[in-house]
């Protein structure tokens, strides 16, 4: 063979150069390099499938020297004689064994790729993956090692079946080309293909270089074939993932590539002992679209754990707030997908986003199931999950979490709770590794944590990383700042070392330094600054608060008694404010317990002081009833039994009963006179010891309250680990359940524990009975155990509750300190300060609880009654006086809402000795409101909405009355009836489809009173669309007042609506102000609306991008828009065809006096169709055509024309088409011609 090659090689060199024709002169500019790009594609080619690997080697296949013009001459001759011949199986057999690499293989193509060199750094090492290959492969018949078939299209045909001339009828083994003066063939060996099915054989209608023909003898034409993969719709390349020690790809267990990729490197990381499927095979039942990730083979032990996991995280989840389970009390509440929105003047360049606010309908569309959450990602990555405080985000995450236990997240593998306390941990001693399957949150033990942090670098699409117990968004942003490039060469070096934070390994999970292609889901209150995290994230989602449906389910859940849970539900019809608090989750639990003890309506709470007052007096009367029973208990342990109920017969207690029964009467009765004194007198004693607890237990609660507006003023819902607690008042705090105890540092779990599925429950009993071991001389807890845990509050309304306490009934906290601590502060540079929403809620609370009755807040204070009753007067002074001195006018709409809670905090509390100065900050507040009442871009909850209720009302017993305007609030449709059905209310602005469904309920309950008001005082000029909703609404409005009716079968409303309605009719200025990618979507509704707007005068559709199609239709449409005085039309590519179709309709327009073409691309042509009615628009005082295409033709047309235009103002069409020379001579013919 070595032989035959040579002499082949040396005929070859004296192949005929000089007859090349002209078509061929490109290929003899560079055919060595055809060849070695040939020779490297088909040797990259084995290199990464291993089955063509097993089959031939590339380096046998090319070692013979072909010569520079071989390929010429198979390409140029057609008659070259092309042999198939099969090789008899001693021969091919004794050609493979002298083929054998011996030694190292130096790849053919300069390209370095690390897992080629690890993969040939050892000659031997191919050969051992070609036997286990050869081993696990099932022996192949004889379909299977068949040629494919050839498969044809449109632009290809079919390989012919039947053999042609000499060709042989066997399979062919290897080809056999004879070049021309030569005997002697050259071999090129044919490839098996494992799954015909796969690939395709396409014949080209032109032959692109370069490829290489082969002439088939007694043929006619040449045609060319390409041997491709059968395309794979629904499968997208994917870049291997990098192992995190050296950047070397993954090894096998690593991959998540689907078979058959047409990546180079993808078939590398494939495991040699898998076949690859083929692209009909069944795929993953969880995977029928491309939202979830490709699955791939998973070890078994690997599988073990995940079950395991799934085990451990179904009974550790299930476990709510005070002791309510999942499974039982769980209310499956929606979530709304949140869009964004750009903000600033340039909308194009601003990087700033901001959350956009939709109405109760748009509301309603948006929301989803939480088991739809990952089924509308669409490949989304980067999720962020909006609440506010108590709204329940971390039950949301549970019952995910248990979802995913019960396999209805298919699409995820793992899921990892990462909790943000654990930013607490800065020694820097953790890995990804431990952080993922030691550290995160119902993480089992791992028996194999090599193997499943492998698989999950493997297969990062498969892995979602939850991130929770973030209290707001400032925390994230931290960690969004740009990490150092030694500390992200380290990560991604070698992310298994033990030399990371927590903070270090959050922030590389958070920037996609680490597990780059793994899903995120990110849980905070949407308050703050959130730029980076704004503009890293894909979707935005957020928690809706309970429906009065869900607030029936929970309430229904809480009260297995059927008469108490009658008696809940009743309570809290009765009570508005009560009911309309349950909107949110959390308050939702505290109004439950508050109902527990509530025996009528008149004690139920009125105000959320009140709520959380009644819910902190339960838990310390539930302290205090615990403590007597254990002081009772030890009284009766320390005395000893006197009587024993053993129901042994020869027990000493029995013999007792025995002789008690024969003593005399008389040693009876002073037995039981005895008895009677020492029961007086331990009376007395139990007496003293409660004064004493009580005194006590006050103390500590002033502590406590010391703590929490530490928290408040920190915005942390965490005891600060270097804040001193002692043993007392810690468990008192856990034993109230005011704090909860929770270790960042994850214990193991044992095996038994695993078996028996004991999940963490934070309830403090723990903790409790570790400390009174140790002041007993017990075995307490590690000092490393003690360490590493941390005090929570247990609630966010409790924690603003306390803090409140301390500001306004501590003396520790004087008049000048309080007085800073009020809202509505102007800060350094003149501007209000926002407030966090901690903060505003113990301020609100401060102000309840200084007009609270002074009976009830005895419990939360040791003072005398005169040192507290002067401590509480000055400071309702201080109260009275901020809010007398603030101007009304400068508030914002978020300080005005804050206003209207502070000052119902206060006002609806214990009135006493006919003295009210709370009722006086109400009337003051409703004296002062502007007339003009907005609330746009603030949301308004159910509460919100009651409270600004009240003060209306109160602004209407004074004799004043409001223009509301709630746009993007959204409120509510109940709270919008609410508000409406004010006497007081003139007009009102909200989101048009809600205001429209409100029409629809007034009217089916034929409430025609209300409807008609509801109708009339409806306003929405002058309005700016801005979203897509907007002009769908609008068209929706319009549609009602061209029929003149709400729908098809409603009747009533055709007298309320006899002349339309008065909206429509009184909008007179319309704003288009889309984004470029939302703006097509928008326009063929706004086109379809605008003839039904006869009173429009303003029209402006800048920016745009509407065309001369666009221009077109607008044309048609300003027929019917007789009264349009001001056109706006710039920045919207409109040219000449566009131009010439608007003339035609602008002069009949008999109010037009301003029109912007501003920056179109209207050339000579347009400007004489524009000169041609100039002198026809009778109105038209001011047109702007600056920045188009026009030269001094169509400048001088329109200076000519505007001869004609007696009324005409001014003219702007400088652009740099127009010369210089030009525009200054039309500046002196006439001067109204102006640059700018």
């Amino acid at each position: 063979m070595q032989q035959s090659t040579a002499e082949s090689s040396e005929d070859l060199s004296g192949i005929q150069r000089d007859s090349a024709d002209a078509k061929m002169q490109e290929y003899d500019q560079d055919s060595s390099g055809l060849l070695d790009l040939v020779s490297g594609y088909i040797s990259d080619l084995l290199w990464d499938d291993d089955y063509l690997a097993s089959q031939l080697d590339p380096n046998v296949l090319f070692s013979h020297d072909l010569g520079p013009d071989c390929f010429d001459d198979i390409i140029q001759k057609s008659d070259t004689a092309v042999a198939l011949e099969a090789s008899d199986g001693a021969n091919h057999s004794e050609q493979r064994e002298q083929r054998k690499p011996t030694g190292k293989i130096k790849p053919e193509r300069k390209r370095q790729r690390d897992a080629l060199s690890t993969q040939c750094t050892d000659g031997n090492s191919r050969d051992s993956r070609v036997k286990r290959r050869k081993a696990t492969e099932p022996p192949k018949t004889q379909e299977e090692t068949a040629e494919p078939p050839a498969i044809h299209d449109a632009e290809a045909a079919s390989v012919p079946a039947e053999p042609v001339g000499c060709l042989p009828t066997t399979p062919p083994g290897n080809l056999l080309v004879f070049p021309p003066q030569s005997a002697n063939s050259i071999p090129i060996q044919f490839i098996t293909i494992p799954d015909p099915s796969a690939y395709k054989v396409v014949q080209l209608s032109s032959s692109p270089p370069p490829l290489i023909r082969l002439p088939l003898p007694n043929t006619a034409a040449t045609p060319t074939y390409i041997f491709v993969p059968n395309p794979s719709p629904t499968r997208k390349r994917q870049v291997p993932p990098l192992s995190p020690a050296d950047g070397a790809v993954a090894p096998f267990l690593m991959s998540s590539f689907q078979p058959g990729s047409m990546s180079d490197t993808a078939s590398k990381v494939t495991s040699p002992t898998a076949a690859p499927p083929s692209p009909t095979n069944e795929v993953s039942p969880c995977k029928e679209s491309p939202k979830s990730p490709v699955v791939v083979e998973i070890p078994q032990a690997v599988r073990d754990y995940i079950q395991q996991s799934k085990i451990h995280m179904s009974q550790t989840c299930q476990y709510m707030e005070a002791g309510l389970r999942l499974n039982a009390h769980y209310v499956n509440v929606s979530v709304s997908r949140r869009e964004i929105a750009r903000s600033g003047k340039n909308t194009n360049r601003c990087l700033d986003k901001e959350l956009i606010i939709t109405g109760d309908i748009d509301l309603q569309k948006s929301s989803m199931g939480q088991s739809q959450i990952f089924d509308s990602l669409n490949g989304k990555r980067y999720n962020v999950l909006f609440g506010n405080a108590g709204m329940g985000k971390t039950t949301v995450i549970k019952k995910l979490c248990l979802d995913w236990s019960r396999d209805c997240i298919p699409q995820f593998d793992f899921v990892f709770l990462l909790d943000g306390k654990q930013l607490a941990l800065t020694e820097p001693v953790h890995s990804l590794q431990t952080l993922l399957l030691s550290q995160s949150s119902f993480a089992p033990h791992c028996a194999d944590p090599e193997g499943v942090y492998a698989q999950i670098l493997a297969a990062p699409k498969r892995v979602l990383i939850v991130f929770d117990g973030f209290d707001e968004l400032r925390h994230y942003e931290i960690l969004l700042q740009t990490q150092k490039k030694e500390l992200v060469a380290s990560l991604q070096k070698d992310s298994k070392a033990q030399a990371f934070t927590v903070k270090q390994l959050f922030s590389s999970i958070l920037q996609r330094v680490l597990l780059p292609g793994c899903t995120l889901l990110l849980a905070t209150r949407p308050r703050g600054t959130a730029s980076q995290l704004l503009r890293r994230a894909d979707s935005f989602l957020e928690v809706c608060g309970f429906t009065p449906a869900n607030v029936e389910t929970y309430v229904s859940q809480y009260f297995s008694d059927p008469e108490l849970r009658e008696s809940a539900l009743d309570s809290l019809k009765s009570s508005s404010y009560l009911n309309l608090l349950c909107w949110n989750p959390g308050l939702c639990h505290l109004v439950c317990t508050a109902l527990e003890q509530c025996k009528s309506e008149d004690a139920l709470p009125r105000t959320l002081t009140a709520l959380c007052h009644k819910v902190l007096c339960l838990k310390m009367e539930k302290d205090r009833g615990s403590t007597e029973s254990l002081l009772e208990a030890e009284k009766i342990n320390t005395a000893g039994p006197v009587e024993s109920t053993d129901i042994s017969n020869n027990s000493p207690g029995r013999r007792v009963q025995k002789n008690n029964r024969t003593r005399p009467r008389a040693v009876a009765c002073a037995t039981s006179g005895n008895q009677r004194a020492r029961k007086t007198k331990g009376q007395k004693k139990l007496d003293e010891e409660n004064v004493c607890q009580d005194t006590n237990r006050t103390e500590l609660l002033s502590q406590l309250c010391s703590i929490a507006w530490e928290g408040v003023k920190s915005n942390s819902s965490a005891v600060p680990k270097g804040r001193t607690v002692s043993t007392k008042l810690r468990a008192f705090s856990l034993r109230t359940g005011l704090l909860l105890s929770q270790s960042l540092m994850k214990r193991t779990p044992s095996r038994r524990e695993e078996m028996e599925g004991g999940g963490e429950v934070n309830n403090g009993i723990e903790e409790v009975e570790d400390k009174e071991n140790k002041e007993k001389g017990g075995n307490p807890q590690t000092s490393d155990e003690c360490e590493d845990r941390i005090l929570l509050w247990a609630n966010p309304f409790l924690q603003s509750y306390m803090a409140a306490v301390h500001l306004s009934l501590s003396r520790t906290v004087t008049d000048h300190s309080f007085l800073q601590t009020l809202p509505f502060q102007m800060g350094a540079k003149g501007r209000r300060k926002p407030q966090r929403e901690e903060l505003e809620l113990t301020q609100r609370i401060a102000a309840g609880l200084l007009f609270h009755n002074r009976t009830e807040l005895q419990s939360l204070h040791s003072y005398s009654e005169a040192v507290f009753r002067d401590m509480v007067a000055s400071k309702q002074a201080l109260v009275m006086k901020h809010l007398e001195g603030l101007c009304f006018g400068d508030l914002n709409s978020t300080q005005i809402l804050e206003a209207c809670n502070y000052v119902y905090e206060a006002s609806f509390t214990h009135q006493e000795s006919g003295k009210d100065t709370s009722a006086k900050m109400l009337t003051r507040l409703a004296l002062n409101l502007p007339e003009l009442l907005t609330f746009r871009g603030v949301p308004l909850n159910p509460p919100d909405v009651f409270t600004v209720q009240n003060a209306l009302r109160m602004g209407g017993a004074e004799g004043r009355s409001f223009c509301l305007d709630l746009e993007d609030t959204g409120i509510q449709i109940c709270g919008l009836r609410s508000l409406v059905a004010l006497n007081n209310i003139n007009t009102y602005r909200a989101c048009i489809a809600d205001v429209v469904t409100l029409w629809e309920e007034l009217e089916k309950r034929s409430d025609e009173g209300l409807l008609q008001g509801a109708v009339s005082k409806f306003k929405i000029h002058p309005l700016k669309a801005t979203q897509v909703c907007h002009i769908e609404h609008l068209e929706r409005l319009v549609s009602i007042h061209t029929s003149k009716r709400l729908s098809d079968s409603s009747g009533q409303s055709n007298s309320l609506l006899a002349e339309g309605v008065p909206a429509v009719k009184e909008l007179y200025k319309l704003e288009f102000e889309l984004d470029p990618e939302n703006s097509p979507l928008a326009l063929p509704k706004l086109w379809d609306l605008l003839p039904g707007l006869h009173n429009l005068q303003h029209l402006d559709v800048e920016n745009s991008k509407i065309g001369d199609k666009g221009a077109e239709k607008l044309a048609n449409a300003l027929v019917s828009l007789r009264s349009l005085e001001v056109l706006n039309l710039s920045e919207n590519c409109i040219g000449d065809q566009g131009v010439k179709k608007l003339a035609l309709a602008l002069k009949d327009l008999p109010k037009l006096h301003c029109l912007s073409l501003y920056s179109n691309v209207i050339s000579d042509e347009g400007a004489e169709s524009l000169a041609a009615v100039l002198p026809h628009m009778a109105s038209l005082t001011d047109l702007d055509i600056k920045y188009n295409k026009m030269t001094d033709i169509g400048a001088q047309s329109l200076g000519a024309s505007l001869r004609k235009c007696s009324k005409v103002k001014t003219l702007r069409m400088w652009n740099q088409c127009i010369p210089y020379g030009v525009f200054e001579r039309l500046k002196q013919q006439d001067s109204r011609i102006l640059w700018q």
